[in-house]
């Protein structure tokens, strides 16, 4: 379904049901939600009945789930939609024009959710009755494999626009951000002054390497996945960060974030034992690979391991220089970025020596 156009601006925004997080949804989401609530489900809905809830586990953006009653019990399917509030400052990490387009694109490819309507700061999103995975889910063998398979079909999306890889001026663009809002202990405290030759290192050690460019997630983390639970597909959602790059740093960054579980009391607390092991990297790569239909050689698992290694230093930088400069942008979220950041950053320097060898 098309988006739902919002009454004229003048007009002023129904009054919600109150609750915990109603102050947080925009007059102008509210007129979307007005006119969403006859179109989808007929002009008997009281779009004052709804309920609000803020789901968890978002670290960019406000995520909240609108609920209109009375439609399971009329055998209609839940009466829910998701509206997301964009992250204050979080242009920084990307263009929103070209997230949206994206976002349209991957609807126009069957990808779920749909659009639903847009306003000044977000959007209302088509809910999606499927299971979000948890952090558990991702050591299933079976779900792994799912994953896998869906990840290959998303790389090989027919998506508009360059298809040059992007990782690396993003990287030294977040550098330059970092450092911009950084005080000097900071600056210290995260060794940003030797980040710069870092990330160039890495560029001209990885960028010289035969290997596949494809549309990559690049944020493959738990709370992105979603399964239909009687079907068995698995899709995946929120594409703020998505772009061409390696395939093999998605496959890094989706090993990397099996260290994380943003649904504890210390969601910013890594573990980095419980990245895969190599019988389970190997298990997903040679899934990953079969799913175009042809099965893969030992040596043809064994390049993409290798490469794979190398790109958890990319994941490490990129997700660190997020969290310092997410730490000074985004103050509705409560997360503690800098923490966040500083682990991922003490990993790649233990990491780096075993992954490409001394200087």
């Amino acid at each position: 379904m098309a988006a739902a156009d919002p009454p004229p601006r003048g007009e002023a925004a129904p009054a919600l049901k109150r609750s915990a997080s109603i102050d947080r949804i925009p007059a102008d989401a509210r007129r979307i939600l007005h006119r969403l609530a006859g179109d989808l489900w007929g002009g008997d809905v009281d779009p004052g009945a709804l309920a609000v809830s803020q789901l968890r586990g978002a670290m960019t953006n406000e995520v909240f789930r609108i609920t209109w009653p009375g439609g399971e019990a009329e055998g209609n399917g839940p009466r829910k939609v998701l509206v997301r509030i964009y992250g204050r400052g979080v242009e920084v990490f990307f263009d929103r024009a070209d997230e949206v387009r994206t976002f349209e694109c991957m609807s126009r490819h069957g990808q779920r959710p749909r659009l639903l309507g847009r306003f000044a700061n977000g959007r209302v999103e088509e809910f999606i009755n499927a299971r979000t995975l948890s952090a558990a889910d991702l050591r299933d063998p079976e779900m792994s494999a799912l994953i896998a398979r869906k990840l290959r079909e998303f790389h090989d999306l027919d998506m508009p626009g360059p298809r040059d890889v992007s990782l690396w001026q993003r990287l030294k663009r977040w550098l330059g951000e970092a450092r911009d809002r950084c005080s000097e202990e900071e600056s210290n405290q995260f060794q940003l002054n030797k980040l710069g030759d870092e990330i160039s290192v890495l560029e001209k050690t990885l960028s010289g390497l035969q290997q596949s460019v494809g549309f990559c997630h690049n944020d493959l983390q738990y709370g992105n996945i979603m399964i239909y639970e009687e079907t068995r597909q698995v899709t995946l959602i929120d594409y703020e960060y998505a772009s061409f790059n390696p395939v093999a740093f998605d496959i890094a960054n989706h090993f990397c974030e099996m260290a994380a579980d943003y649904h504890t009391s210390t969601p910013h607390v890594l573990d980095f034992t419980k990245y895969p092991d190599t019988g389970e990297q190997r298990r997903f790569v040679e899934a990953y690979l079969s799913s175009a239909g042809k099965k893969p050689t030992d040596g043809e698992v064994e390049e993409l391991l290798g490469l794979i290694a190398k790109y958890t230093l990319a994941s490490h930088l990129f997700w660190g220089l997020w969290g310092i400069i997410s730490a000074h942008v985004n103050e509705n979220i409560d997360f503690a970025y800098k923490e966040y950041a500083r682990q991922r950053l003490d990993q790649y320097w233990q990491t780096k020596p075993r992954i490409l060898g001394p200087k």
